[in-house]
């Protein structure tokens, strides 16, 4: 693995890290490092989606979704305030793995068009 991409790997959260290493095993260092910027620009970070669920509270309800490419559901918590805050709330205990999602979605993106172009 290259080592260029440890300082990156050791400033995400242990699962995380795990994930993005099964990945990371079939490339080149030239990949991986390609890999690792074009990711660490994407990915977001739990604690930004815990803001913007808080910001639900007060002005913005589904800010959370729209980060994450949930266009949908975050137009479906816009016009309901959240689904009544009810939404809002459950969002605020699953931030962590609202955020997974997105950035293995991210990753597994950032792979395949980093496999097709080389």
């Amino acid at each position: 693995m290259n080592s260029n991409i440890f300082p990156l790997l050791a400033s995400l959260d242990l699962a995380e890290a795990d994930g993005l290493t099964p990945i990371l095993q079939g490339m080149s260092e030239e990949q991986q490092t390609q890999f690792m910027s074009i990711y660490m620009s994407k990915r977001r970070d739990p604690v930004l989606i815990l803001i913007c669920t808080l910001a639900g509270f007060v002005c913005f309800a589904g800010l959370q979704r729209f980060i994450t490419d949930r266009i949908g559901l975050g137009l479906l918590y816009f016009f309901t305030g959240g689904f009544l805050l009810i939404g809002t709330i459950i969002d605020l205990f699953r931030y962590k793995s609202i955020a997974r999602t997105y950035n293995e979605k991210i990753a597994y993106q950032t792979a395949s068009i980093l496999s097709n172009f080389n």
